[in-house]
């Protein structure tokens, strides 16, 4: 017998306890070995990250500039900046709120048209050759707004700002950004987008610096001058050599690049697709919405216009800090994963615009905004590649576009109207949250059905 603590055992089992007795410390070394391994991602995950976003930005600097270029030219088109020469416009011209508001609307109706069959060119022609074609157009856009001697020109002038500002020089950028980034999409897309938030923060102030010294005119003028000599050699630049994606998924994923490519007409033909443009349609409509009103609004809850101002900040540093978290989100996770919670900050928008209040309720509004401008801005330039694929994205991008261009000159339209005709702001505000609440579900379950798809088609191709 032999004795194993204080306990005496058969002594045959001295041939076995003596090689465990042996093995135990290796193991329990072992073990506490991997434990440490396992821990120290945890541990180091910031130093990390930081090292990654460093090391993907400099290995990728010239694409991504180019398409932060394009999102930050673009703003020549954005109603944010057309905005501000609406005044001399109107007193140019002899036009009342009014006519002007329907001559904006017409312009922008008719670019949404134009963009689905201009968009699809990004497919066929090299994107340096697109931005060649695109950027001229739009100085030439500028110089008109500048020199508009009529109504029609200034119609004409308009349209082409729209058309190659907001529409074509955005869709260029993602749709290029989409197709040659894969399972760093989301990071990517998230950098290229800051270019709407870095026009929206610069390029106003230094209009307005130019029209108190020249004239409004001078400043478009300085606009087309700045496309030609600053944007247009350094956009092409960047994109004359098109990237190559080389990632590759991990064993036992769907591998992005693996995703069936649908054309234009079969996306067209999928119920899901214009189930998730219940979802994707909200922000444009309400987010143009909330700033068409913004006067309303301010006297409405006695927001002083200084303040208002301020704020505006407060909702760009959010948007900016939302696009590039929602970013990591996307590649961890997939923009599908992403797509029911996208919602949510808006709904809560517009519940707090409903109730009104003091100041402070103007910086959470502002906040909650910048949340959903930042998802949104990101998420959307992400789903469509990893949905539908990447060799038709351009023409799948530009009925999307247009439709969301359609929605920003339908918001304030059919809002202002149902304000004349007895129903307020706040009131029509809170049904909008009742609606996003509502799509947020609609738009969850269909993200599960096109997981559920992505997992067969793959299922499929293995077999």
């Amino acid at each position: 017998m032999v004795t194993i603590g204080s306990v005496k055992q058969p002594a045959f089992l001295s041939s076995i306890c003596k090689p465990v007795s042996t093995v135990r410390p290796w193991i329990e070394t072992a073990s506490a070995d991997y434990h440490q391994r396992r821990e120290q991602p945890a541990r180091f995950a910031t130093l990390s990250l930081k090292a990654s976003m460093y090391d993907f930005f400099k290995q990728n600097f010239r694409w991504l500039a180019g398409g932060f270029l394009l999102t930050y030219f673009s703003s020549f088109g954005q109603t944010f900046f057309v905005s501000s020469s609406v005044g001399e416009w109107q007193s140019q011209f002899e036009l009342s709120h009014g006519q002007f508001g329907r001559l904006y609307m017409l312009a922008t109706l008719a670019s949404a048209l134009c963009l689905p069959f201009l968009g699809r060119l990004v497919d066929i022609l090299p994107v340096s050759r697109m931005v060649l074609l695109v950027i001229p157009i739009l100085a030439v856009a500028s110089l008109l707004a500048a020199n508009a001697s009529s109504v029609v020109m200034l119609a004409i002038a308009i349209f082409l700002l729209r058309l190659f500002g907001q529409g074509m020089m955005t869709h260029i950028a993602l749709t290029a950004t989409g197709r040659w980034f894969e399972q760093q999409r989301g990071r990517a897309i998230s950098i290229v987008v800051l270019g709407h938030q870095g026009g929206e923060a610069t390029l106003p102030l230094l209009f307005a610096t130019v029209v108190n010294a020249q004239g409004f005119q001078a400043g478009w003028t300085l606009g087309a001058v700045s496309l030609i000599g600053i944007g247009l050699p350094l956009a092409y630049y960047a994109y004359r050599r098109p990237r190559i994606p080389q990632e590759h998924s991990q064993e036992g994923e769907i591998s992005k690049s693996e995703i069936r490519s649908w054309t234009r007409t079969e996306v067209l033909r999928d119920p899901l697709f214009w189930i998730l443009l219940i979802g994707v349609l909200a922000p444009p409509f309400i987010g143009t919405t909330i700033f068409y009103h913004q006067v309303y609004l301010t006297e409405l809850n006695n927001w002083p216009p200084r303040v208002y101002a301020f704020s505006l900040s407060v909702m760009a540093g959010t948007t900016v800090f939302f696009a590039l978290t929602s970013g990591a989100l996307i590649d961890r996770f997939r923009a599908t994963s992403v797509l029911p919670f996208f919602l949510l900050p808006l709904a809560a928008t517009c519940f707090v615009l409903s109730r009104g209040g003091p100041v402070p309720t103007l910086f959470v509004v502002m906040v909650l905004i910048g949340i959903s401008y930042g998802c949104s801005s990101t998420l959307f330039g992400a789903v469509w590649p990893e949905v539908y694929g990447t060799l038709h994205l351009g023409a799948i991008r530009s009925v999307i576009v247009s439709f969301m261009v359609f929605a920003t000159a339908a918001g304030p339209g059919l809002t202002g109207t149902l304000i004349d005709r007895g129903i307020p702001l706040p009131v029509q505000m809170f049904w909008a949250g009742i609606y996003c609440l509502v799509a947020t579900l609609v738009v969850g379950l269909t993200s599960l059905q096109l997981k559920k798809r992505s997992k067969q088609a793959f299922v499929l191709r293995a077999s």
